[in-house]
């Protein structure tokens, strides 16, 4: 076990309680935290009474996902048993979800149109900006706890008040309980905005399984390999499903970084996205990455090395980019695309916003513009703490990221 740093959640005694309590019973013969693909499977099947041939890719993704973590992930007992019970909710909510629309097909012949997608690389702005858009009455995003529990189906007259909802709090209250230094490092709430990788999830083609843990099998499965098609067809299914019991608006607002690899296919899908791309220097991007996935991998393996984790975001940002790039070029949609810097979002909000909806013709009531303006006074930087991070802490310096990032430096300069 690698000794923890300034970069790793700080464990409570509780949490170290967990894991000493696995080891001590593996120690004995007993493996009560075994992460078992098959025996989710079968679980989730039959919780679900689901009859027919699993949901597009999920079985291989599961499989691989599983099989990556117990071969390179190093997970400890805490991370065995929060995963187990993760990747069961998910198979039993996709499987509860393909139910609903067999038995009413219709709700895919819903449109879904100029939906809004934040695809900025991390820590550029992303999170507070879909925060913020969130609030206008316009918009509508898939919420944490819709995600993690999408069964039954949300309804206007408990859409803030029902079991789903009540059970994501509470698991959060516990996980907070145990590591009350992990709020500090990465926000959640269950009525939060969700990113698309909690749909993607649902799939098991996520973003969000390379979080947990350093798995490269399961990385290059999810970027070479996978149906980035399918993953994004089974996306819009999933909105259309959420919308089918009447929480509606005008349009659908989603966010995740990892769309920047998958841009032909999400135009595919929605040929009338709108795109929202956020701009920040390559140096703090990496860095800023580089120390969330350190922290939150430090709470389910206890091998989390930040030098690695340092040189593996490294390249997978830089690859995204240059992806991300090549498609737009090609697209002949570069006119649904808005580009917003960093530095002048934190300057200027409000205004950063505005020219938002100026350029995809969009209104602001007032209503929307003071709700804006009150998040804003609510929630000022650093009012959960200050994480403090450099490149340094991950093996790798400016001129390092500055190199690798050429094609984006020369990008920004003429943006």
């Amino acid at each position: 076990m690698k000794p923890e740093t300034e970069l790793s959640v700080k464990r409570t005694p509780m949490f170290n309680g967990i894991n000493g309590f696995g080891r001590m019973l593996k120690s004995v013969g007993l493996d009560p935290f075994k992460l078992d693909a098959e025996k989710i499977i079968r679980k989730s099947i039959r919780k679900a009474g689901y009859r027919g041939l699993l949901p597009g890719q999920t079985e291989e993704g599961l499989k691989i996902l599983v099989d990556s973590i117990l071969k390179e992930g190093d997970p400890n007992p805490f991370g065995l048993l929060a995963v187990s019970k993760l990747f069961e909710r998910t198979l039993y909510g996709r499987l509860k979800v393909e139910q609903v629309l067999k038995a009413d097909p219709q709700i895919e012949e819903v449109e879904i149109k100029e939906p809004v997608f934040i695809i900025g690389m991390p820590r550029t702005g992303t999170t507070i900006l879909h925060a913020l858009l969130h609030l206008d009455d316009d918009h509508r995003s898939p919420l944490a706890w819709e995600c993690l529990l999408p069964y039954p189906v949300p309804k206007p007259e408990n859409f803030h008040n029902n079991s789903q909802v009540k059970r994501i709090r509470k698991d959060f209250d516990q996980l907070f309980k145990l590591v009350p230094d992990f709020q500090v490092k990465h926000y959640m709430e269950a009525d939060s905005p969700q990113e698309c990788l909690g749909i993607n999830m649902l799939d098991f083609n996520s973003f969000q399984a390379l979080v947990l843990f350093y798995i490269p099998t399961y990385s290059d499965w999810f970027h070479n390999r996978a149906d980035k098609l399918e993953t994004m067809r089974f996306h819009k299914r999933f909105l259309q499903y959420l919308q089918s019991g009447g929480v509606k608006s005008k349009r659908w607002l989603l966010k995740t970084p990892a769309h920047l690899m998958r841009l032909p296919e999400l135009f595919e899908v929605y040929p009338d996205a709108r795109i929202i791309m956020t701009h920040r220097e390559p140096e703090k991007v990496v860095a800023s990455t580089a120390s969330l996935l350190t922290s939150v991998r430090s709470l389910y393996s206890d091998s989390e090395d930040p030098v690695r984790t340092g040189r593996e975001q490294l390249d997978i940002w830089s690859s995204y980019f240059e992806k991300f790039l090549d498609s737009l070029e090609n697209s002949g949609k570069k006119d649904q695309v808005i580009h917003i810097r960093f530095d002048d979002f934190v300057k200027d909000q409000i205004g950063e916003i505005q020219k938002i909806y100026s350029y995809f013709g969009w209104e602001m009531s007032e209503a929307s513009l003071e709700r804006k303006r009150k998040f804003l006074a609510e929630n000022p930087k650093g009012k959960n703490g200050v994480h403090v991070y450099t490149p340094e802490d991950f093996g790798l310096t400016k001129e390092m990221i500055d190199r690798k990032f050429g094609h984006y430096l020369d990008f920004l300069n003429d943006l």
